[in-house]
């Protein structure tokens, strides 16, 4: 069996202890940028691992990385990450999980003994330590000291006791987001959302909260009691109390999505073609966002099983609506490369990055800005026009501002 140790070694690499260190015979050396520190007790495998300059692993404790692509001066201090993008200056302090499917952004960090899957991070978003936030989009904040915030002991509820996962939340938006201009976004520790929510920017959830809902207006402090009153009631699992809002923010954060693949594919490739390890990221987080979107249009076709099952006549019309929509939001996430990039839009993405990706962004006329989140917008709005009958359950739902 091929050990690439020698040729990382060779090619500037720096393998602390390569006896202690394992790097399976299916990484590439050429992926594994000069300068790149592995520390001992690391695992590294998977022909698509991509390893950007100035990245240390390992520094705090043994960590596995499997397929993964690292931007610059990544740092995963410890722990596990597989089938994961991390864009330049992302930390993850040791204790991390890191399951497939999770897209990090600039600057933006994890602290101790967090798990995440499923989870985009837009740049600066910050997680405190012990927490578990997976199948949720985060975005806020205008710099790294100005950045949203999730504090330590939080979790995002992703679980029903329908037994699905049709529960992603979306915390700030892309058309929004991606402009880096949008307030930042702070939920309090020892707290935890329950999905799917959607929230808006400015949003302040204090410490010690379960949130239970959405969030539709900006600038706001909110809070409620867990519950108004004692609860024993007899109780069927199969009935979904309100299905309407739970099919309206799963087709809001699919349409998300779609606006954040269009972003990477005609906004962020220009900036990502430097070097092979940009490339690579940036082949990544399409990756990811494919297998994101697989996910959200899984988890709602397991809705509409166990809904159809309902003694509720609500939940059994959703299930028949998803029926007849399903293929067609299938046929619009798989067309999602050949929709149409306005002349304005082209003509921004054409100009020759000035500086780096965050400075470029934030130095955009207010204009062009204005340009691009309604082609965002515009994209988010595709999924409610794809259903066409099944519009009952997007009719609430407007990017209008």
């Amino acid at each position: 069996m091929n050990n690439p140790i020698p040729l990382l070694q060779a090619n500037g690499v720096t393998v602390l202890h390569p006896e202690f260190t394992y790097v399976a015979s299916d990484v590439d050396p050429a992926r594994v940028a000069p300068g790149a520190v592995i520390h001992p007790g690391c695992r590294l495998s998977g022909a698509a691992l991509s390893i950007g300059p100035g990245s240390v692993i390992g520094a705090e404790a043994p960590a596995t990385v499997a397929d993964c692509q690292l931007g610059a001066g990544v740092h995963l201090a410890g722990g596990y990450f597989e089938k994961s993008t991390f864009l330049d200056g992302f930390k993850a302090a040791s204790g991390a999980h890191v399951r497939p499917g999770c897209l990090f952004e600039e600057g933006s960090s994890l602290a101790h003994s967090v798990g995440v899957k499923q989870t985009v991070f837009l740049p600066w978003v910050t997680a405190g330590s012990l927490i578990n936030f997976c199948d949720a989009l985060m975005a806020g904040g205008t710099s790294r000291k100005d950045h949203s915030e999730i504090g330590s002991s939080y979790i995002h509820f992703n679980f029903t006791p329908q037994r699905d996962k049709a529960t992603p939340s979306l915390i700030g938006d892309v058309p929004r987001g991606v402009l880096l201009n949008s307030p930042a976004i702070f939920l309090g520790g020892q707290g935890g959302i329950v999905g799917p929510c959607r929230i808006e920017y400015g949003t302040v959830i204090p410490a010690g909260q379960t949130w239970r809902g959405d969030v539709t207006e900006p600038g706001r402090l909110v809070a409620k009691p867990g519950f108004k009153r004692d609860i024993d009631v007899p109780y069927d699992a199969r009935t979904y109390s309100n299905i309407q809002r739970t099919a309206r923010n799963n087709l809001t954060y699919i349409g998300n999505i779609l606006a954040l693949d269009a972003w990477y594919r005609v906004i962020r490739a220009p900036h990502m073609a430097a070097d092979p390890f940009r490339r690579a990221c940036h082949q990544g987080a399409l990756q990811r966002i494919s297998e994101i979107l697989n996910e959200r249009l899984s988890r709602l076709n397991e809705l509409a099983g166990n809904a159809v099952k309902s003694p509720d006549a609500t939940n059994r019309a959703f299930a028949e609506h998803w029926a007849a929509a399903q293929d067609t939001l299938a046929q619009t996430i798989a067309d999602r490369a050949a929709a149409p990039v306005p002349s304005e839009v082209a003509a921004i993405a054409a100009r020759p990055p000035e500086a780096d990706y965050l400075h470029t962004i934030k130095a955009l006329p207010e204009a062009d800005a204005h340009i691009l989140t309604l082609w965002l917008e515009w994209h988010v709005l595709q999924v409610g026009k794809a259903l066409g009958a099944y519009s009952d359950f997007t009719q609430h739902y407007s990017v209008s501002r």
